[in-house]
């Protein structure tokens, strides 16, 4: 025996013997819920055989009886609220066979070669990363309580979309291969029981922490929630390292498939989550501000990573690999699962809504510059206007006071900078008008957009949006971004009125630069040096370095400004 396969058999026992013990914590949790059951029974039947009798002992047996039918409905009341509570599933864009045979097969084949059970179906998520996901809950199968084949049913493989798009078939196959290795252990009885009733205790805790409900319900439930807290911090210990062991069995039989280039296939890996971080950061969030949502994401993965390679000696050669096929090519319509994998990453990184509509429409690449950059300049260069107007700030144009001019932001803000500075007050005022449009905006609710292409886990009718089993939180379930400051909020906006001016006099242009986002082209070259005088001017009051930056560019401040 290799030591591969002795160190995959030790993990697995270890991983085995963790199980047992989150069992054996059921176990005897339930063995204290029926002892006073057993401890009636056994006072009762000395009764009927002559022992034990008098007035006493009849005062303890009807004692206890009373106990033991209290704490068997209670035990009642928590196994049903842990059976029946949903567990949290991640959302995803549902992959078909039909639709991916080409993937279907990598994924068998892969499988075969491991010698493990096949995942039952593929999915993608707009992350960088890949999990086996379990969805045989009862709670979560299809019908009114599943059936024992649900049960049994083989975990679903989870990919993250940008994986598809960056990497090569061949490295795709490596970085799955743990993954997919992971089914041998979830196929075995007891660690699939245990990891059962780890995710009933943790959906149980997440039910009874739930707003809205009446003292009525809320009592019961919070009461089962408690219990479940309890139960789930004794199992804490050997869930954990019931999982660090599975995953370890899961990494020694993957080394038998295509390790040498697994570790060449990890570099892509980090690779590929510095571009997708960088691309929804700067390039996406913008764009959803803006009430639009970038319709090929992933697509825009391979060009943020291949101007990265560009730019950076350490990228150096990746993009070399471009020549190879493309993991996407396994999907038969990877432009409709691109858009299908966009549309939900909005949902969860901004809480876009779940379809497109009038203030939430798609945009492609090409029209990102005018789309999304431009209207981004022009509507935070009005918000800017507006907010000095209200703070009574005088136009700086004489003979067409109506006219917004970027001297007039300059003149305001030019003189002493910091704290009671007269970038304070318009910070604040920005900040107010930000966070009061943002209260104005319609909540994002339910549906599942694209036709049903997203999904969560089966409801009870088609009509379920796969975020209740998130609960009732507000979106979006993962920010990208802390809310910024006032003072951010100004630079920006300054910003923002710079590149209007700079559009509008000197001949630039919106572009979109695929690590940094919304850019300044002039002369066709991307100008990234503007940040700094703007925050001089903001936080110091100082406008002499962004006067010498408008005079290199050739703006002319006291022209006047084209507003949305």
């Amino acid at each position: 025996m290799s030591g591969i396969d002795v160190g995959e058999e030790l993990g697995a026992r270890a991983a085995q013997a963790r199980a047992l013990a989150l069992l054996r914590i059921r176990s005897r949790a339930l063995a204290v819920a029926i002892l006073p059951a057993a401890v009636a029974v056994v006072l009762f039947a000395a009764d009927a055989q002559g022992h034990l009798a008098g007035p006493v002992w009849d005062a303890v047996r009807w004692t206890v009886l009373g106990v033991a039918v209290v704490v068997l409905l209670v035990t009642v009341l928590v196994a049903v609220s842990v059976a029946r509570a949903r567990p949290a599933m991640s959302l995803t864009v549902p992959v078909p066979e039909e639709g991916a045979p080409d993937l279907y097969r990598l994924v068998r084949d892969l499988a075969d070669r491991l010698d493990v059970p096949a995942p039952s179906a593929v999915a993608l998520t707009p992350d960088c990363d890949s999990w086996l996901e379990d969805r045989t809950h009862r709670a979560l199968r299809k019908g009114p309580g599943g059936s024992a084949e649900d049960a049994d049913t083989a975990p679903v493989l989870v990919i993250g979309s940008p994986f598809l798009w960056w990497m090569r078939v061949a490295e795709l196959r490596a970085v799955l291969a743990p993954v997919v290795a992971g089914t041998g252990p979830s196929a075995h009885p007891d660690i699939a029981a245990a990891r059962r009733f780890v995710r009933g205790l943790d959906a149980a805790i997440a039910d009874a922490a739930a707003p809205g409900r009446g003292p009525v319900r809320g009592a019961p439930l919070a009461f089962a929630g408690w219990v479940a807290r309890l139960l789930l911090r004794a199992c804490r210990g050997h869930a954990a390292e019931m999982e660090r062991c599975v995953a370890a069995a899961a990494s020694m039989r993957a080394q038998t498939v295509d390790y040498g280039l697994r570790i060449a296939a990890q570099e892509q890996v980090g690779l590929a989550y510095a571009g997708w971080d960088r691309l929804l950061t700067r390039v996406a969030l913008p764009a959803w501000r803006m009430g639009r949502w970038p319709s090929r994401l992933d697509a825009g993965v391979v060009s943020a990573l291949t101007e990265l390679s560009r730019r950076d000696r350490l990228a150096d050669g990746f993009a070399l690999r471009l020549g190879e096929r493309p993991a996407c090519d396994l999907l038969e319509e990877p432009g409709v699962a691109d858009e299908a994998a966009s549309l939900l990453a909005a949902r969860l990184f901004h809480g876009g809504p779940a379809e497109s509509g009038p203030g939430w429409a798609p945009v492609d690449w090409q029209q990102y510059p005018d789309e999304v950059v431009d209207r981004k300049w022009r509507s935070e260069a009005a918000r800017l206007h507006r907010v000095l107007d209200t703070l009574g700030v005088p136009r700086a144009s004489a003979a067409d006071p109506a006219v917004p001019t970027l001297a007039r932001v300059m003149e305001h803000l030019s003189g002493a900078g910091g704290p009671g500075g007269p970038g304070e007050a318009l910070a604040a005022g920005i900040g107010a008008a930000v966070a009061r449009e943002e209260a104005e905006a319609p909540v994002h609710g339910g549906g599942q957009g694209q036709g049903g292409q997203v999904q969560g886990a089966a409801g009870s009718g088609p009509a379920d949006d796969p975020l209740d089993l998130w609960g009732p939180g507000p979106l979006p379930l993962f920010p990208l971004q802390p809310p910024r400051t006032g003072t951010e909020l100004l630079a920006d906006h300054v910003g923002a009125m710079v590149c209007c001016a700079a559009v509008d006099t000197a001949g630039a242009a919106p572009g979109l630069d695929w690590l940094d986002g919304p850019a300044l082209l002039v002369g066709g070259e991307r100008r990234a040096d503007l940040a700094a005088p703007v925050l001089s001017l903001v936080e110091d009051g100082d406008p002499d370095p962004l006067l010498s930056w408008l005079a290199e560019v050739g703006v002319r401040s006291d022209k006047p400004v084209r507003l949305v």
